[in-house]
């Protein structure tokens, strides 16, 4: 299925999807929990961007930042980040645990298009009147009835040079096998229903949304899984989960 950008006023949001993630709210920072899978990638996650972008002092927006797990390790090497998300309940348990962890973290109800509408304001309502240096939209993509529009938002948010990060889920074969059948039903990784294969993404639809949008793709890992030894790991090859750098012209 390939999905297109368009300027349509309706709400890019699967409302199937919020609720289920609304459903399990009470589960963020249990590392055992359903969110378990998150929670075993993020030093991953973040340690690959870290890599990629300074980040110590730096402007951070996470979009779809659910219970905000990458927005608390993205502020650990001293960014300042922006966690925004349409689930009000994951946004009380992000706020929740970075009360009782310390960790400073402005959380937003809002989505990215939103956001894009603020940044145009002469006064936003926010108080930002800036772009972020570095924009990171990780496993949300495949949740959407309308990616490519949220792609051309996260490019919106950035400054000129600064990084977009996506991550997401190869259209494959492959990714069926492993993503659905086995994440979801044989290993338990997910819960059952948390994606649908016809929102997977292959890179190349990806990569076009990011030209369009004025993205130059500049990195592509793949994240794999071991399940001998239960560990993820990056690596080349991008037949299921991959990351995406961008940085915008």
């Amino acid at each position: 299925m390939k999905h297109t950008a368009n300027n349509s006023s309706k709400a890019n949001v699967d409302a199937e999807s919020v609720n289920q993630f609304n459903h399990f709210a009470a589960q963020w920072w249990d590392k055992n929990g359903a969110f378990a899978a998150l929670h075993a990638i993020n030093p991953l996650r973040v340690g690959w961007i870290a890599e990629r972008s300074p980040l110590a002092g730096r402007a951070v927006l996470d979009v779809g930042c659910g219970g905000g797990i990458l927005c608390e390790g993205l502020a650990a090497h001293g960014a300042n980040v922006t966690g925004a998300d349409v689930s009000a309940r994951a946004l009380e348990a992000a706020k929740l645990h970075a009360l009782e962890s310390g960790v400073a973290v402005e959380y937003r109800q809002i989505a990215a298009e939103q956001l894009v509408a603020e940044i145009a304001d002469p006064q936003p309502p926010s108080g930002h009147d800036a772009r972020w240096d570095v924009v990171c939209c990780l496993e949300l993509l495949e949740h959407l009835p309308r990616p490519a529009d949220t792609v051309a938002a996260c490019a919106a948010l950035v400054k000129p040079g600064g990084d977009v990060y996506f991550s997401t889920i190869n259209r494959t074969l492959k990714s069926f096998l492993f993503a659905i059948v086995g994440a979801e039903y044989v290993l338990g990784l997910l819960p059952r229903g948390t994606h649908q294969f016809d929102r997977f993404i292959r890179p190349g639809e990806l990569r076009e949304w990011c030209e369009a949008a004025d993205l130059r793709v500049v990195d592509i890992i793949g994240l794999h899984y071991n399940p001998f030894l239960k560990n993820y790991f990056l690596a080349d090859g991008a037949a299921v989960n991959y990351f995406m750098r961008c940085v915008r012209n």
